[in-house]
């Protein structure tokens, strides 16, 4: 399952010259998404170079076939999700063969393609649940040590992903404006409630899960967590760091974190990512082995990736002036503690059921170097951001616009990417009368 095939080889080119050029989303790519266009239906669709291929008109043109290309044709990936990484891998080389240069249907696929620019994107599945992880332990150590510095991680880090239900109805797909959140924190001069002062993002990995539902009280072990894991994307879990201070003590995140979390719309598939599967992060100094339960040797060998994260700020004077965002996060996935696997294993341990189209958050990327930081909060432990043209931001204020973009890299690969996930902060709603 895990050896590269044809559809990684880097010398594998295609038809469409936008895919020849650096971009995310080249012929070794071929993420899947869910698009419409001139109010027609949403539907499947792949990203090759700035076009989108319409899976449901290459079925209509006999041009693709099979329980996979049909699954993956509607409006939701939910179906071929739960076909799992074989029926997907299928439909992939299926793909690959159509778009790759000297394909012998090259004219009848050109009308297949869409314009990026004119497709509306949509969530790609039917979330019904959405669980956030922390498997950074820079970011825990971070945070945790304005908590108390002699203990800065929970007890649990080390022995288990830490995680948390969030809230599957408010994810929303890139693009779409972000409301600042209305909450209640305590202040010096006593409680207060109004619209958060401390609005915050924290850059991602998003994982989508796919394969046949577990039953519940089944485990997923770690033999069987890489044939749930149904490909990558990007994930804002937006944080009012205000509210969150006052809420976290008795139970943990909730109003800070459900006001809206923001995916890329591309879904890069598991089989893509073969060539960035790297080792698992090696362990703290003087941290024991992970449990037998969430360790094997597959995962020791390969387990983790290797994706270089991004996270820019665009404010509304640098949009007035023209200017480019500016980048102010530059981490990497393959330094994280616990891999997707672990993950599926330690979520699905306990027999809770996991779905096709379900959605783990990753929790803050951030690295171990200044500038790697995934959130503001811990930026500001260094100082407020400076922007090239001289404004400051200690938190997210109304009209800043974050964009996250990913890059998975590997030695003798062709880099892919993930598209962008994107969001704008708009002013929070005046309370009702």
């Amino acid at each position: 399952m895990n050896a590269p095939d044809r559809t990684h080889d880097p010398e594998r080119r295609a038809w469409l010259p936008s895919a020849q050029a650096e971009t995310d989303f080249p012929i070794q790519n071929l993420p899947f998404g869910i698009f419409s266009r001139g109010g027609e239906a949403p539907r499947g669709g792949v990203a090759i170079g700035d076009h989108v291929l319409d899976l449901r008109a290459g079925l209509d043109a006999g041009l693709l076939s099979g329980a996979a290309a049909e699954a993956a044709a509607g409006p939701s990936l939910n179906p071929l999700m739960a076909l799992g990484r074989d029926a997907a891998r299928a439909l992939r080389h299926q793909l690959s063969d159509l778009l790759a240069e000297g394909s012998p249907v090259q004219g009848a696929a050109a009308a297949l393609l869409v314009p990026m620019a004119e497709a509306q994107m949509h969530l790609p599945s039917r979330i019904a649940n959405f669980s956030d992880f922390m498997v950074s332990r820079e970011h825990s150590w971070r945070l945790g040590a304005l908590k108390d510095v002699l203990a800065p991680l929970p007890p649990a880090f080390d022995h288990l992903p830490v995680a948390y239900h969030s809230r599957a109805s408010s994810v929303r797909t890139s693009g779409e404006a972000v409301r600042r959140p209305n909450g209640q924190w305590m202040r010096k001069d006593g409680l207060y409630f109004g619209p958060t002062e401390a609005l915050d993002y924290e850059l991602e990995l998003a994982i989508w899960l796919g394969g046949a539902e577990n039953p519940i009280g089944t485990p997923v072990p770690m033999s069987r967590a890489p044939d749930r894991l149904f490909g990558y994307g990007l994930l804002n879990d937006w944080s009012a760091r205000d509210v969150q201070r006052w809420e976290m003590p008795p139970l943990g995140p909730f109003l800070a974190k459900s006001l809206s979390t923001t995916v890329s719309p591309w879904v890069v598939t598991a089989d893509a990512m073969i060539p960035f599967a790297i080792a698992a992060a090696r362990r703290a100094e003087g941290v024991a082995a992970a449990p037998p339960h969430l360790d094997s040797d597959a995962n020791r060998r390969a387990g983790g990736l290797s994706i270089a994260l991004e996270a820019f700020l665009l404010t509304p004077r640098m949009r007035a002036e023209g200017a480019e965002p500016a980048r102010i996060t530059a981490t990497d996935f393959a330094t994280m503690s616990w891999t997707p696997a672990q993950m599926v294993t330690h979520h699905g341990s306990n027999g809770c059921n996991l779905l096709p189209g379900d959605l783990l958050g990753s929790g803050t990327c951030s690295g171990p170097t200044d500038g790697s930081e995934a959130c503001l909060a811990e930026i500001l432990l260094r100082g407020p951001v400076t922007l090239p043209n001289g404004e400051t931001r200690r938190f997210l204020e109304d009209g800043d616009e974050v964009i996250f973009r990913g890059r998975a890299h590997a030695p003798g690969a062709v880099s892919i990417g993930f598209g962008e996930c994107r969001a704008e902060i708009l002013p929070a709603v005046p309370w009702p009368a």
